[in-house]
Order: C-alpha cells, then sequence, then structure tokens
C-alpha cells in the first residue's frame, strides 16, 4: 500500500518541476502559451490538451501518460522553442486510457475545445479534472461495485472516517475510538476498498491503508471549519439531524471529502443530498482476513466474483440492485429490528411468486437509475439520457403498482418507503420527444426555440424545391444539390451540361465528373440556415439545461427511489436465490446458541449440479458446549464443514434465508476465520507468521458473542510447537473467552481435552477404509477421529506408489507399529526396523550382521494390488507388463535397503 502513496508523491514531484520551468513568453507560439497558462492553473495533475482529434500531453506530462497509459512517446517543434515531448491519446479512446492513468494514481485534468477551428487561437478550458476516487462516468466505472473516495482524520485517540461514491450520492461517516481504532481502521477500509485516500499533510502514512493516498492541508480536516462546511452545504443550522454533531473526528473526515470536491469538480456536490452516520454497535466487525478466507465477494481460486457468496446470491436485474446487494453482503448487522424486516421482506417475496417475476421483469427496464441521475445532476445528461430517466421513472411506477396490491403488509410497507416520482416523469415527457427527427426538445416546451426552429423550416423547404426549379430552368436533368461541411452548400453539375449552365452559377470546386457551383440565393440562403441552426443549438443546450437544473432541484427524492428500488432488486434476488436453493427462514433471536439441522454450504452446493451435498448439524453455545473440536482426514470435509457454519450464520446476519432444514442463530458481535495457508513474502511474513497473526488478532479481539473458526492452528512449524500452541490457544478460547468456536486439527492428541475440560466436544468427519482404499462419507459426527488417513489422501492426489509405499515404512516406524497383516518378529530377539529406532533404545545395542530387516510394506502393498486385479478383464500384455512393474518395484525397494 505504501507504494502507491510514494508513486504519486514522485508525479507530484515531476509536476512541480514543470511548473517551475522558466520560460520566455514572449518567445512562445499562442498554442503552447496557452497550454502552459493552463497547466499553471494544475501543475499538479496530469493536463490533457485537446488538438483536433487527439488529446496531447507534453514535457514531462507526456511522459508520464507513455509510461502508464502505455502510448508512444513522440516529440514536435514549437517554433523557435524547439521540440518537446509529445504523447497523443485518439479522442474515440480518451475513457479507455483514462482508465490506465486513474489506476496508476494520477489525476488528469481535461482541457476542451470551446470554439470552432477557424482563424485565430481555438478557445481552450479545462472542463473536467479526474482522480481516483472522483470518477463519475459510467464508461470509466465498473457496473455492479462502487468506487469510493475516503477521508481519513486522525484526532488524538479517535479517528474519523469518511466515504462518498459520486456516482451515486452515498455519503457516510463514521468515528472509530479506542485501543483497537487502528485495526477497526484497517477492516473498514478493506470492505470498502477505496480507490483514493484523503489524508492531512500532517499525519504519519498508516498500515492498511487502501488505495492512491492524496494529502491535503490539515486545517481542512479541523472538526470546527468541517461542520462549517458541511452545514453549508445540507443548508441546516446543526449536524444533529445527520447524528455526528457529537463525533468530531467523523466531521472531520466528512469535511475534508467536501473540500476536495469543491477543488476538483463542483459539479459533483449536486449528488451529495445526505450524510448517514454508522455505529460500529449496529454492525458485525469483521476484520480483512476473515473477508478474504470466507470469499464473500471474490474468490481465491478464480479472483473474481464468480465461486464466492455473493455470486450464489446475485440474481439482480440492475447495475445499482448488484452493488446494493455487494453492500450488504459485506456488511453484516447486529440490528435484530432490522435483520427480521428484510426477513420479512424476503419472505413475502418467496411465497409470492407471480409478483416476484412481475417485479423483476419491470426492474430489467428501470436500469442503473443512481448513476443516470449522477449524469442530470452534473448537467452531462443528454435529450436521450432524460428520456431513459423518464422510462425509469415509470417503471418505477409500475413497481409501486405491485407492491401496493400485494398481499403481504412487509411488501405494502415497503412500497410507503418508495417516493413517486411520477410527476418527474410527466415534466420530462412534456419536454422531450422522440419521432422521425429523432430525441429532440418537444415543439411548446421553448417558445424561443419553436420560433428558430419555425423560421429555419421555410428556408428548407425552399433548399428542397431548389433542385427541381434549377431543373427546369437550366433544362440539365442531372443537375443536383447537395451539401457537405467543407463547402457547404453547392450545386453540381456533369461535364457534358457545363455548356448549359446559366451565367449567375459561380464556380465553387472541380469533381470528377464534372463542376460544383453556386448562386447568390443558395450562397444567402446557407448563411441563413447556419445561423438559424447555430441558435437553435444552442437552444436545445439551455432547454436541457433548465429542466437539468429543475431536476436536480428534486434530486433528494429521486435518489431516495433509487436507493429503495436498488434494494428491493437486491432482496428480489436473495429471495430468488432462496427458491432456487431450497433455503429457508431462521431464528434469529439475542441468545448464545447456534444451532443448524442438516445445514449445507452454500456455494459448494451451487456448484454441485451431478450429486447432492451431504448436509450436517451443528449444535453450539446455549446449554451445550461452546467448542466443537473436528478431526478427520484431510479431503473429509472439515473445512467445508467449518465454512458452512460461518456462511450460515453471516447470511442469518443480512438478513437472507440460510441453505439448511431450520437454523436458530443467537447474533453475533464479531466473526473470524483462520482458515488457509498463505504467506506475504512482501511484507516480511512467512505462511507461519501470517497464520499467528491472525490467531493473535482474534485471541486479543474476539468476545463471549462471537463466532470463531479457526483450521489446522500450529501446522507451520514443528509438531509439538504446533501441538503446543494449538491447545494452548483452545485452552484460551475455553477459559478466557468463551467464544462459540469451530476448531479443526490434525493433532488428535487434543481430543482428549474434552475429558477435562466440559466446554469442548469433539467430531470427525466419517470415513470408512475397505480393502486399503478411504472411502468419504462427509458426514460430521460425534466424537474424535481414529487416525489422520493422510498416506491415503495422497494416493488420491497422485503420489507415486513406491513414495506412498515408503511413507507408510516410515509411518510405522515413527509410531513403533506394523502393518496388521505382517506376523510380528520372535520376542526372544527385538531387532529394530530402522537406524532412527535403534538410536532411541535404551542402552547401548549391537547391530546384526544382517544389518536392518527390510519393511514388509512394499511386499503388502504388492499383496493388496494384486488382490484387487480384475484377472478376467486383463489381457495377456497387459497381465505381464504389470508383473514386469512389480518385479521391478520390489528390485528396486531391495537395492534401496542394502544402500542404507
Amino acid at each position: 500500500m505504501a507504494r502507491a502513496g510514494s508513486r504519486q508523491t514522485g508525479t507530484q514531484r515531476d509536476h512541480q518541476a514543470q511548473s517551475e520551468r522558466p520560460a520566455d513568453s514572449s518567445a512562445l507560439v499562442p498554442s503552447r502559451r496557452q497550454y502552459l497558462e493552463l497547466k499553471q492553473q494544475y501543475p499538479h495533475a496530469i493536463l490533457l490538451y485537446r488538438l483536433g482529434d487527439f488529446y496531447e500531453a507534453f514535457d514531462d506530462d507526456a511522459h508520464i501518460v507513455a509510461r502508464d497509459a502505455r502510448i508512444t512517446l513522440t516529440s514536435r517543434s514549437f517554433g523557435r522553442n524547439g521540440r518537446v515531448p509529445m504523447a497523443g491519446i485518439p479522442h474515440h479512446a480518451l475513457n479507455y486510457y483514462l482508465s490506465r492513468l486513474l489506476a496508476a494514481g494520477h489525476t488528469v485534468a481535461i482541457a476542451e475545445q470551446l470554439s470552432e477551428p477557424g482563424r485565430g487561437l481555438v478557445e481552450r478550458a479545462v472542463t473536467r479534472v479526474l482522480t481516483p476516487g472522483t470518477v463519475a462516468e459510467t464508461a470509466l466505472l465498473p457496473s455492479t461495485e462502487n468506487r469510493y473516495l475516503a477521508a481519513i482524520a486522525p484526532l488524538g485517540d479517535r479517528i474519523g472516517l469518511a466515504w462518498v461514491d459520486v456516482s451515486t450520492g452515498e455519503f457516510t461517516t463514521l468515528e472509530l475510538n479506542g485501543p483497537s481504532r487502528a485495526d477497526l481502521l484497517r477492516d473498514e477500509l478493506a470492505r470498502l476498498n477505496p480507490a483514493e485516500c484523503l489524508l492531512p499533510d500532517t499525519a504519519e502514512t498508516m498500515d492498511g491503508i487502501i488505495g492512491h493516498i492524496t494529502r491535503l492541508p490539515h486545517w481542512h480536516f479541523a472538526p470546527k471549519r468541517a461542520a462549517a462546511i458541511l452545514c453549508e452545504h445540507f443548508h441546516t443550522q446543526a449536524l444533529t439531524p445527520f447524528g455526528c454533531a457529537e463525533l468530531p473526528g467523523a466531521i472531520g473526515a466528512a469535511g475534508a471529502i467536501l473540500v476536495y470536491l469543491q477543488q476538483t469538480n463542483p459539479a459533483l456536490l449536486a449528488m451529495l443530498t445526505s450524510l448517514r452516520t454508522e455505529s460500529l454497535g449496529r454492525t458485525v466487525w469483521v476484520d480483512a482476513a476473515t473477508r478474504r478466507n470466507l470469499e464473500l465477494t471474490r474468490s481465491l481460486h478464480t479472483g473474481g466474483t464468480r465461486g464466492s457468496l455473493l455470486s450464489v446470491l446475485d440474481h439482480t436485474k440492475t447495475a445499482m440492485g448488484a452493488r446494493t446487494l455487494r453492500r450488504i453482503v459485506s456488511q453484516p448487522l447486529r440490528d435484530l429490528a432490522e435483520l427480521q424486516r428484510r426477513q420479512g421482506i424476503i419472505a413475502a417475496l418467496v411465497a409470492a411468486t407471480r409478483v416476484r417475476h412481475h417485479l423483476g421483469h419491470i426492474l430489467a427496464s428501470v436500469g442503473d437509475l443512481e448513476r443516470l441521475i449522477s449524469r442530470v445532476t452534473q448537467g452531462l445528461a443528454t435529450a436521450r439520457d432524460l428520456l431513459q430517466l423518464k422510462s425509469a421513472l415509470e417503471g418505477v411506477e409500475a413497481l409501486l403498482g405491485h407492491l401496493q396490491a400485494a398481499q403481504a403488509p412487509a411488501l405494502r410497507s415497503f412500497a410507503e418507503n418508495i417516493p413517486s416520482c411520477a410527476d418527474l416523469a410527466v415534466m420530462i415527457e412534456a419536454a422531450i420527444i422522440e419521432d422521425a427527427e429523432g430525441v429532440r426538445i418537444r415543439p411548446g416546451f421553448s417558445p424561443a426555440l419553436d420560433q428558430a426552429r419555425e423560421a429555419i423550416r421555410e428556408t428548407r423547404q425552399w433548399l428542397a424545391s431548389l433542385e427541381q426549379q434549377e431543373r427546369e430552368r437550366t433544362g440539365i436533368r442531372s443537375l443536383k444539390v447537395g451539401y457537405n461541411k467543407v463547402f457547404g452548400y453547392y450545386i453540381e453539375v456533369t461535364r457534358p451540361n457545363l455548356p448549359n449552365v446559366p451565367p449567375d452559377y459561380i464556380r465553387k470546386q472541380t469533381v470528377a465528373n464534372g463542376e460544383r457551383f453556386i448562386t447568390a440565393a443558395l450562397k444567402e440562403a446557407e448563411a441563413r440556415i447556419l445561423s438559424a441552426e447555430g441558435e437553435i443549438e444552442a437552444l436545445e443546450r439551455a432547454a436541457l439545461t433548465d429542466l437539468c437544473h429543475t431536476l436536480t432541484s428534486h434530486a433528494d427524492r429521486l435518489l431516495q427511489t433509487a436507493r429503495r428500488v436498488a434494494e428491493l432488486d437486491a432482496f428480489i434476488a436473495m429471495a430468488e436465490a432462496a427458491v432456487r436453493y431450497n433455503w429457508v427462514a431462521p431464528i434469529l433471536d439475542e441468545s448464545d446458541c447456534i444451532e443448524i439441522v442438516q445445514g449445507r454450504h452454500p456455494v459448494v452446493e451451487a456448484t454441485m449440479t451431478h450429486q447432492p451435498f451431504i448436509p450436517n448439524d451443528c449444535m453450539i453455545g446455549g446449554d451445550g458446549p461452546r467448542i466443537l473440536l473436528v478431526t478427520g482426514p484431510n479431503m473429509g470435509g472439515k473445512s467445508t464443514y467449518l465454512r458452512q457454519v460461518a456462511l450460515i450464520v453471516w447470511l442469518a446476519q443480512i438478513g437472507s434465508f440460510v441453505p439448511a432444514e431450520r437454523a436458530r442463530i443467537g447474533l453475533v458481535d464479531r466473526i473470524f476465520s483462520r482458515i488457509g495457508a498463505h504467506d506475504d513474502l512482501a511484507g516480511g511474513q512467512s505462511t507461519f507468521m501470517v497464520e499467528m497473526v491472525e490467531t493473535a488478532t482474534i485471541l486479543h479481539q474476539a468476545t463471549r458473542k462471537s463466532l470463531v473458526i479457526l483450521d489446522e492452528i500450529g501446522r507451520g512449524t514443528s509438531t509439538y510447537d504446533g501441538l503446543a500452541i494449538a491447545r494452548a490457544v483452545l485452552e484460551d478460547l475455553h477459559d478466557r473467552i468463551g467464544a462459540r468456536t469451530l476448531f479443526a486439527t490434525h493433532y488428535l492428541e487434543l481430543t482428549a481435552l474434552s475429558e477435562t475440560f466440559p466446554g469442548i466436544a469433539n467430531a470427525h468427519v466419517e470415513v470408512l477404509e475397505r480393502d486399503g482404499r478411504v472411502i468419504f462419507f462427509y458426514t460430521v459426527r460425534p466424537g474424535p477421529a481414529d487416525r489422520a488417513y493422510g498416506i491415503h489422501v495422497a494416493r488420491l492426489a497422485g503420489l507415486p506408489p513406491w513414495v506412498a509405499d515408503r511413507a507408510e515404512a516410515v509411518l510405522a516406524e515413527l509410531t513403533n507399529t506394523r502393518p496388521v497383516a505382517m506376523p510380528a518378529p520372535p520376542q526372544e530377539e527385538h531387532i529394530p526396523a530402522s537406524p532412527w529406532e535403534a538410536g532411541n533404545l535404551r542402552g547401548p545395542y549391537q547391530l546384526p550382521l544382517a544389518g536392518f530387516p527390510p519393511p514388509p510394506v512394499a511386499c503388502q502393498a504388492v499383496a493388496h494390488e494384486l488382490a484387487a486385479l480384475d484377472l478376467s478383464s486383463m489381457t495377456p500384455r497387459e497381465a505381464l507388463t504389470w508383473l514386469f512393474a512389480q518385479q521391478a518395484r520390489l528390485r528396486g525397494h531391495a537395492t534401496h535397503q542394502v544402500g542404507q
């Protein structure tokens, strides 16, 4: 994370050096002088300067653009000033290259041409300033994810955090305090994944900051100044209505965001119609490791959404619904009333199949209402955008009709919270029309525009009849009246008819098959048309601007409607998943009991199309054990079982149905998951160190109300070290913390703890061993496992047979046991099986002349394979091949023993 911040600092140094470069303005050509004047206004941004069909970057900016946008670096001569570096972006590919520059953490200022090219210098001005966190253009944003700008305001023993999505108007603030505030900040940033973070210029860079770091003067974060800015923006006397009046850190962070948007793109401020204050007491606290391990919104295997919990739930019809569902999945709640409200709405949608399908069909026509409103409030909306907005608002009215007519009280109640915008749809209908002439301002909406159109209509009618009039006047039947952007209107005559051209025709251009002419009347009509068209275009823009301003005054209502509709889309998606996968509504309460009957892993089950998922029960907390110690072989389903329980609790605490026959979930305050093995070599942490850091976090932060999922604690070090650590962790969870815990381990020695610790119970994943093969049942049963079956699993993974055979021999040596099928050696003379065993005998030992006996496991394995052969289906060649292979195998094993 530190590299992103330092890289941007280096870029700023480049820009600063460039802005300080002296230049003799008298020796500069006009375009060069204009560029440098604009660049001086934005010294810390990359300036993209429109030149014809390209956006050009010069000087140091050109080197940066060529490097990070991956385009060719060239140069250009500006007269006596010599050549300067230049990198150009085609205008039609601007968004493609902008996304690269923004991803690299750059601020980009775009200078557009404001006047038509012609005589003199084209007027230019910076019309947009883009930063990684202030992008509102739909083409530059992921459709189903929010792009956040965050601000962090350290204030003594508090940290203020605020974030905004300028494309949707979501604006939230939060204050963190206490000794763990830095950890809480890291975890919140992991949830939000902001593209850009604002920090005071006096603050030290904190660990765990995500996104590109932008420094602002520290006084922008001052609570009093920020409070004044917020009150001015929201037109209030105090911040009490927003719930943050007593949170100075939260106020400072939110105020800094407003200041930054005012500096970069003031048009975005119109989208910020309210400020929401969050409280950690209302949500489940989840650290970054748990989010990663449970694969909530991103799969560790695919690197994307596919294979995550979100992918199972996401049946949304709109992009804004997908973003809302992602936020819901990312933030489980402890608010029982809100969870029961969500559950009631989803239950009503599950029961009302026809209503659910009708609502889904209408939602598909609504589209991304949130980001469409953003274009309107920025003044970027076209007539077609407004027509789309009208269609979306009409769709909202249809949604309201279905919800209000539903039998379920939960759906009728939900409809009451969706503001109607039917009047705004009528307003747009009165202003915009789509007909044979295209999408345009409706006649009657703007009297001035109607007059301009009427004035040009007569001239166009004259032009339409001119061709026939001139054919009759000149007798030239092939005469044509045409138009192009370079020469305007013209009369074209083919070469054979040139002798018949009247004297009032003025030659304008020679073409391949004739000549083009103009007349004084034609030129006068052209002037009238061009003048009128310019006036009409200006009047249409003015009418659109006025309409956008009127709609912007209703932005608060429009955004409330959009957010409620997006929430409805998310709930319909969750209901669809419940129906599709046969999920049930869990019982939610404030107890500390987790009871799951016939629970299933939501993601694994969704991917199993040809066989059923094996369900399992889980009962922890309440009057039963608080720690379930799960043992059994790899591939037996331990990790799946652990994740399954955690995901069921997670689903319950976002208000969703769960994959089980029935479930009762006592709300948890925190969820911790320590699953899987990975390292952080760039951060100087080995796999075992990462494991211990995550375990330490759990032991420091977990409470009696938490849910803890631990898998294979202590496996990254030696056997006895790992066993000791695992036992100590178990004892601390049992004696001090008391959290509801699922603890999977291969240390079978730990199963004896259930005899001395009343809060620990054993469970194991069931397997069956038959003829040297292991059959997995994927069921969890009470009691400990009898062995780990590691070598059997290694065989299934494709470990070479001779290696697996040798592993069994070593295992027999290490555990001082022998395969059951082999006879024991004579008791009167015990011969050690290996030097390791001889070294562990008490007292001296004399090695016999015959040396150590060869391990019999290879012979036993050959016998097992021979017994398993299907001789009736083998060809003679296959049988001989098998015999030769086994003979070579036994000879190789004997040679290995002699070498030892």
